[in-house]
């Protein structure tokens, strides 16, 4: 697997994508609303990126973003990359691009084909050092980003602001543009930001390195990755497993439905509120059940559930009663990043 998300113009993101899954997803590229893909390591740095345009020339030209750069991609102060790249060149060519940590170190080539494009993507999700070698490369000129002002909060504010930021990020589900979101919005009053989305990002990038640096001195499997090497197994034998989702019980009792495969014999999830206790500190809370809705096939799925989580060395209390929620203790909350 290649630690890297890749995100589409059709709103889809792809984690840790093989070699192979990642040259099918830029062969694919061309047609209408599916014209780019954005590349970002895991965990995401800001202004670290590669992208690539491709429009076909059966599409032709379109509306597109047309804007010959960048600018709307995750380097951006948007921090999204809703937009994605614009198009520097024509139908059927194929503009790569790479940002390299900051606004005037992006820079830009053209390929004819999708060969050299696929090598130069592969090499740099790879994280080697000479991936962009052997191609001609343009430096993008952008103008510089305006100044940002310092925060003006309160010592009181700016602790809870912190705070909360910690608590989602220690969560480890957010990206950089969600927290950002989240703290533009979160000491709104009477419609007032007292923040801006610029000063926003640049708190959000601050604490996110931060919590990147601590995360790499981590060594091995740690718990949140155990409970998705459960999930996953259970995944696999009928069970639809997923984490942090939905906002509450009420929202993930009535969406999880629809979160998997039509011939899922049961359900296990937890939600967002769940995820903060986690990161907390209060252990984790899973809500299972099957989906013929009888008690004794909710029981069965708790045990089966029960199984895997203690055969990835996690420990469950639960009385085998269908009615009560199973809860993960002696949880180590360290949820690497992805971002």
């Amino acid at each position: 697997m290649l630690a890297i998300t890749v995100d589409t113009e059709n709103g889809r993101r792809h984690s840790r994508v093989t070699a192979g899954q990642l040259a099918d997803l830029v062969r694919r590229i061309g047609a209408g609303g599916d014209r780019f893909l954005v590349l970002q390591r895991i965990p995401d740095r800001p202004d670290v990126f590669v992208q690539v345009w491709h429009e076909s020339e059966s599409t032709g030209r379109g509306s597109g973003s047309g804007s010959g750069s960048a600018a709307s991609g995750p380097g951006s102060a948007s921090g999204s990359a809703a937009s994605g790249p614009g198009s520097a060149s024509g139908p059927g060519s194929y503009s790569l691009e790479y940002r390299d940590g900051a606004y005037d170190r992006h820079f830009r080539t053209t390929l004819g084909s999708s060969g050299p494009v696929i090598a130069a993507m592969t090499e740099w999700a790879r994280a080697r050092e000479d991936w962009h070698a052997g191609l001609e490369w343009e430096r993008v000129a952008f103008e510089p980003p305006s100044a940002i002002a310092e925060l003006d909060l309160t010592d009181e504010d700016r602790v809870l602001l912190e705070a909360r930021i910690r608590e989602v990020m220690t969560g480890g589900y957010a990206t950089r543009a969600e927290l950002a979101e989240l703290a533009e919005d979160y000491l709104v009053s009477d419609g007032v930001h007292p923040i801006s989305l610029a000063q926003a990002q640049q708190l959000v990038d601050r604490m996110w390195l931060e919590r990147v640096a601590e995360q790499a001195t981590w060594q091995g499997e740690t718990d949140p990755e155990r409970l998705t090497r459960a999930f996953a197994a259970l995944e696999a034998t009928g069970i639809t497993a997923r984490e942090n989702f939905t906002c509450c019980r009420s929202c993930g009792q009535s969406e999880i439905g629809a979160a998997g495969s039509p011939r899922a014999r049961g359900f296990v999830y937890f939600h967002s509120q769940s995820t903060d206790a986690a990161a907390s500190g209060h252990g984790l809370t899973l809500h299972y059940g099957g989906f013929d809705g009888l008690p004794e096939t909710t029981a069965s799925v708790g045990h089966e559930v029960v199984a895997a989580l203690e055969r990835c060395g996690l420990s469950v209390e639960w009385n085998g009663d269908p009615g009560r929620a199973l809860d993960v203790s002696r949880l180590d909350w360290r949820k690497r990043l992805a971002g």
